[in-house]
């Protein structure tokens, strides 16, 4: 990912400006590289990609343009290109063609629309639904080659019909109700099988792949950031949670918070970035990406390894002037 695409909106971080997305082999040259044919001039692309079967790829990008019935002149809009090896655009989706498929009500709607902010889904992975026991069951909809969205500032994950380009299968944005509790997590968000209580600012949402524990399921990292329209209440103490649900029943299945090892919930806790991922053994590798942190649960949600990066680095945040550093972690 280089250069800068001098056309993006003014102020926006730098991740949005990549104007060229590339593959390298191991000797740091360049096999492959998408962007100057973009339209806008550049690819773009930020957050996620992925490298299809028929040898395509995914491209997750922004395109700076203005929107009907929107407050700003210009947004950010979230688009899905497939590119050709050759670097032809073979499929492209845009989220303001579906707005009204995201479960917003009229009134968050309005929200949106009147927002100040120019990423006003922040749309944050895009991959692939991949091979699952529910579509050769009949449900269409977990189609290998649909696609999941996960927007990080409207608290919504869908599924993308790849054929139609609508959405087919949601998550959120408004989830069931819960209690403030002055301690800990309610009861009710602790049992298995639960109803899906408020996700807000998640990450990293996925539908588990064939071959590993809990295959077909969607796993996410709920973080528990600030997202929403309107921004959602959140608990006094804070605390991110890895949740694997059940597509078709809507239910948690399995999660993870700070309380499972007998700490506080903000023991646990990334409101930003951040990642979850099966591994075959059954535990799950969580990325606690806002303090670098690394570490593997059990089923049960003991820790059994850990690792928190030594590395630190300057980061684009803070006053002007001021240079920070930070050893986040995007993903893992």
């Amino acid at each position: 990912m280089t250069g800068s695409q001098t056309g993006a909106i003014p102020g926006l971080p730098l991740g949005y400006k990549n104007k060229v997305l590339g593959e390298l082999n191991w000797d740091g040259s360049v096999v492959w590289q998408w962007g100057d044919t973009a339209p806008g001039g550049g690819a773009q692309q930020h957050h996620d990609w992925s490298r299809l079967p028929n040898g395509n790829t995914l491209v997750l990008s922004a395109l700076s343009r203005s929107i009907p019935g929107f407050a700003l002149p210009q947004q950010l809009d979230d688009v899905i290109y497939e590119v050709t090896p050759n670097g032809d655009i073979g499929w492209k989706w845009a989220a303001r063609d579906h707005l009204d498929e995201f479960g917003f009500t009229p009134e968050a709607l309005e929200l949106v629309r009147k927002s100040d902010h120019p990423d006003y889904l922040h749309v944050n992975n895009m991959r692939p639904v991949g091979p699952n026991h529910w579509f050769r069951d009949g449900d269409a909809r977990f189609n290998p080659e649909n696609i999941v969205l996960s927007s990080r500032d409207a608290n919504f994950t869908v599924i993308i019909d790849k054929k139609t380009g609508h959405v087919v299968w949601r998550l959120g944005p408004t989830y069931t109700p819960r209690p403030l509790p002055s301690a800990g997590w309610p009861d009710a968000a602790r049992q298995l099988s639960a109803d899906i209580d408020q996700i807000s600012g998640q990450h990293d949402a996925h539908i588990i792949q064939e071959g590993l524990p809990g295959a077909g399921n969607l796993l996410v990292f709920d973080n528990q950031g600030e997202g929403g329209y309107p921004a959602v209440t959140l608990r006094v103490w804070p605390g991110s949670r890895v949740l694997e649900i059940d597509p078709v029943k809507n239910l948690v299945v399995w999660e993870y918070s700070g309380t499972d090892n007998d700490r506080p919930q903000w023991s646990f806790y990334s409101s930003f970035i951040s990642s979850a991922r099966r591994l075959p053994n059954g535990n799950t590798l969580i990325d606690e990406g806002m303090n670098g942190r690394l570490f593997q649960v059990t089923r049960d949600g003991e820790i059994v390894w850990e690792y928190v990066s030594p590395y630190f680095g300057p980061v684009p945040l803070g006053p002007a002037g001021k240079r920070l550093v930070t050893n986040w972690i995007y993903r893992a």
